[in-house]
């Protein structure tokens, strides 16, 4: 057996699971706002190309995708982040939701004993697949004082000539920060000084609140200091919070045509193809730009509400991003118990997304709250955790 499956900690949905284990909740209907599962109608239309193309299943899908969903996410890349060219067929790989992909990634990209740098709090799938490819996780704080963005200028030369591989969450779970393009550009250079791998997961990146003002991604950073091969870097995205289809388990990854042979190589072997009923669904959705507005909008009416009911009485700000609130509430632990006790509302102690490190456990003193639930029971949940606060 792998000894590597040893040094895997619970799933935070199972701390979670054993917090709650013999409580009794208050006799009020529960409201779930721990899972980041977007519970918004997915598109009616990405749903009936699905329909239409069941009768691929008797056939096995492609590794590399089809050549119609390759050339709509090159295009989709290239109008939102404002790209000068993507090859769809050298720098595209569909990968079956950023899930697996990410956690592929490692077991592709990283030598045994190496370090794989990442945010604390983080998304435990970066810690796993580091773990699992035989690599030692190094943990970088992000922390109120530092905007919640991890500070890589403080880690030493000698852990970053250990370093294989940089995970980047922006905008971030659980905090919704976003890095700006000078954030990728020094981390950027250290790649090219140390020579490491920069993986960047974008899944949050269509859930922002200022039409105007996206979130600056990875390789649109490359092209702004002319590395327009996007060379050492990757890019995750995914279909889940920005189309509302967690089940379809769809994504891609972009960037270094280099890096992406092999790792396409790798999946080759990993036997995990994206089903062809879903690859033609994707095409859809990477196409149409009027359901994500649509969506972002519902997103932006519920944090306005929300943030208003609860404006006094718990310490929390809007995000830059995302669909996640990080308020400050001082034993996240404590705070989630005693809430699913007194109005039986599940939301997620901090601490459960973070490890210790350099003395401290960043997210220990938060709790976070997704908004994924209908705007009724967000504002329902809002007045119940205004009532248990006060």
């Amino acid at each position: 057996m792998n000894p590597n499956l040893d040094r895997l900690q619970p799933y935070p949905f199972s701390k979670l699971r054993s917090l709650k284990a013999g409580l009794k909740p208050a006799d009020k209907p529960h409201i779930a706002l721990a899972m980041g599962e977007p519970k918004h109608t997915p598109p009616a239309f990405v749903c009936d190309e699905l329909i239409k193309h069941l009768d691929k299943l008797p056939q096995y899908p492609p590794t590399r995708g089809i050549a119609p969903l390759r050339a709509a996410i090159a295009n989709w890349l290239r109008a939102r982040f404002q790209l000068a060219n993507v090859c769809a067929e050298t720098q595209v790989l569909p990968v079956s939701g950023t899930r697996e992909g990410l956690f592929a990634f490692a077991q592709a990209m990283v030598s045994t004993g190496s370090k794989v740098l990442m945010p604390n709090p983080f998304y435990q799938i970066y810690e796993g697949g580091a773990l699992l490819a035989g690599a030692k996780p190094h943990l970088v704080n992000c922390q109120a004082a530092n905007g919640f963005k991890a500070d890589f200028a403080a880690v030493s030369a000698a852990v970053w000539h250990q370093c294989d591989l940089v995970y980047l969450c922006s905008p971030g779970n659980p905090t919704g920060a976003m890095l700006e393009a000078a954030d990728f550009h020094q981390l950027i250079q250290l790649a090219d000084r140390y020579d490491f791998t920069i993986a960047a997961d974008e899944c949050y990146s269509e859930l922002y609140f200022d039409e105007g003002a996206p979130p600056v991604g990875l390789l649109q950073a490359c092209e702004d200091i002319g590395r327009s091969d996007f060379r050492r870097c990757v890019v995750f995205h995914s279909l889940s919070k920005r189309s509302n289809l967690p089940g379809l388990r769809s994504g891609f990854v972009a960037g270094d045509a280099q890096l992406l042979e092999k790792f396409s190589l790798y999946r080759t072997y990993h036997g995990c193809a994206m089903p062809l009923y879903a690859q033609y669904a994707s095409v859809a959705a990477w196409r149409d730009e009027q359901h994500v507005r649509q969506n972002r909008a519902l997103y932006r009416e519920k944090f306005t509400t929300v943030l208003d009911i609860l404006n006094g009485c718990l310490d929390v700000e809007r995000p830059q991003a995302g669909f996640y609130l990080w308020p400050f509430v001082g034993d996240g632990e404590h705070f989630a118990k005693t809430l699913f006790r007194q109005q039986n509302i599940t939301v997620l102690p901090g601490a459960y997304l973070a490890r210790d490190s350099e003395g401290v456990n960043p997210g220990s003193s938060y709790v976070r709250i997704a908004l994924v639930a209908t705007l009724q029971e967000c504002v329902e949940a809002a007045q119940r955790i205004r009532t248990f606060c006060r």
